[in-house]
């Protein structure tokens, strides 16, 4: 057999009583795509983090193009040539493109010849990959998918010729999530090797090779993308058969619950991020919005939710929500039977430090469940209702003590999700409810909202994700540059047109 470009041997890692990798053996063969693919806390991201030298491994070997080597840190690893893009981009907001790209791969103590070298290295990159970024830009002012051209470059800068790419569509839109499989061709063409962690089947079976699949820190099976297909790897993954399609009854939808008219809202820096929106949304139907990140789609989500002051009229079950009060008003939307999981779990839905039964508590610490009396709360109790939740909510591992942060992305979100629709709210707010979750957590959270609308209550379901948008709505409003393009039902569309509506494009136009 040739070399392969890495092999790991007999890999095994524990977290305390938690086993996140057990024995596993995987071969990857130069110039492939290789995909890996597994539920959350599968142990996919733990197995790539030891091969990036950010976790030492408690057994095993690793072999780089036929050579063992030991990887203590990730400095060794980018000296064997292994480059890796996060899910959570490691870029410094405040610093321009040029900076990220040498920061910690400096020539010397003066910064302008490696900064005079990495624009010229950038350059070169940027027409041979199609990663066309200006050096000067800073990371906050770049749209995600331009910071994740810069992890990559980052990584080729180091002359990496292993990337890795830790669920790399998952905060992309569609057009860019595109341009990035462009991309990846173009490195394979020219010789890389890339291991892709997602759990978008679709994308598995569109860019990949071959994909192994991992379930509850093992490796199950690896095969050849040409012959399997979702439902078969589907099913490897959580080791039963998996509902792809969402399974739900037609709607009944009753009297509005939201209604909103003529909403606009203005940023911190005074620009206009919704012009005049009017929807509305009935009891037991679920209207999703589709449309590009950035269109007014999060400030919706936010001034609804108390987290942002607007102007306009809006109505819960007939009663005027006050939009001009207090700054951070999600207390009181809470009181009136809203509940919102927003769209970044990380930064609005968790406070990472913070244990999980600490994070269910946060936004309802005044429930009287949870008081023993005035003066203290009944950890206790949230920490038994934590633990019942976790079991409904299949969360892993079900450690009520465990820091947020140690949680894979898909459970932190359940735990988001478990917080919010519990509280049997009128009116749900649900931004990217199953970014960067498996496909077995996937199904659980579709069955959840739908049983939510089922009984009676009014969701408003923001997604990027537009196969989300048509299998789970009643009803779809695309947004384009913070207005409403026009309103749709699932069955009478389909993705092209709402394309052109998320591109602005109406009517003759169209």
């Amino acid at each position: 057999m040739s070399d392969a470009a890495i092999e790991l041997r007999g890999i095994s890692k524990a977290f305390g009583p938690v086993q996140a990798n057990k024995d596993i053996s995987i071969r990857v063969m130069p110039g492939t795509i290789h995909g890996i693919i597994g539920e959350n806390g599968a142990g996919k991201s733990t197995l790539m983090s030891i091969l990036y030298g950010f976790y030492k491994a408690d057994a095993g070997e690793i072999f780089i193009n036929g050579e063992q080597t030991t990887i203590p840190d990730s400095q060794a690893a980018i000296r064997a040539g292994i480059g890796m893009v996060f899910q959570h981009f490691k870029l410094v907001r405040n610093f321009s493109v040029v900076e990220n790209i040498i920061l910690g791969a400096e020539d010397g103590a003066l910064l302008q010849p490696s900064i005079t070298k990495a624009r010229k290295s950038l350059k070169q990159l940027a027409e041979e990959y199609e990663l066309n970024v200006d050096p000067d830009a800073l990371i906050e002012d770049l749209s995600v998918g331009h910071r994740q051209r810069v992890e990559i470059l980052k990584a080729l800068y180091r002359e990496a010729d292993i990337l890795i790419l830790d669920e790399p569509t998952g905060v992309l839109t569609p057009a860019e999530a595109d341009q990035l499989f462009r991309i990846l061709e173009r490195l394979k063409a020219e010789g890389k090797t890339i291991i892709l962690i997602t759990h978008k089947l679709r994308e598995i079976m569109h860019i990949t090779d071959t994909v192994s699949v991992m379930r509850r820190g093992e490796m199950t099976a690896t095969v050849k993308t040409a012959e399997t297909n979702p439902q078969e790897l589907a099913e490897l993954m959580v080791g039963r058969k998996v509902l792809l399609n969402v399974d739900k009854a037609p709607a009944q939808p009753g009297a509005p619950v939201l209604e909103v008219e003529g909403l606009s809202v203005h940023d911190g820096d005074g620009v206009q991020r919704l012009k005049g929106v009017s929807l509305n949304v009935r009891a037991g139907e679920i209207l999703g919005i589709a449309g590009v990140a950035g269109n007014g789609q999060t400030e919706l989500l936010e001034v609804l939710g108390g987290m942002m002051r607007g102007t306009g009229n809006v109505r819960l079950n007939g009663d005027e929500i006050d939009l001009t009060g207090k700054y951070s008003d999600g207390q009181s939307r809470r009181a009136r039977g809203i509940s919102h999981v927003p769209e970044e779990r990380q930064d609005e839905g968790l406070i990472l430090e913070f244990a999980a039964w600490e994070n269910v508590a946060f936004g309802y610490h005044h429930d009287p469940d949870y008081q023993r009396n005035a003066m203290f709360m009944n950890n206790a109790a949230i920490r038994a209702e934590t633990a019942a939740k976790m079991e409904r909510f299949d969360v892993r591992p079900p450690i009520t003590n465990l820091a947020a942060r140690n949680f894979s992305g898909g459970n932190q979100q359940k735990i988001v999700l478990a917080r919010e629709i519990e509280r049997n709210p009128d009116l749900l707010l649900v931004g990217q409810p199953t970014r960067g979750v498996d496909i077995g957590a996937i199904e659980f959270i579709h069955k959840r909202i739908v049983e939510l609308r089922d009984a009676g209550k009014a969701i408003l379901l923001v997604s990027v994700e537009l196969d989300e948008i048509m299998s789970l709505s009643d009803r779809i409003a695309v947004m384009f540059d913070g207005q409403i393009m026009g309103e749709r039902l699932p069955g009478e569309t389909d993705e092209k047109e709402l394309g052109l509506l998320m591109a602005g494009i109406t009517g003759d136009a169209a």
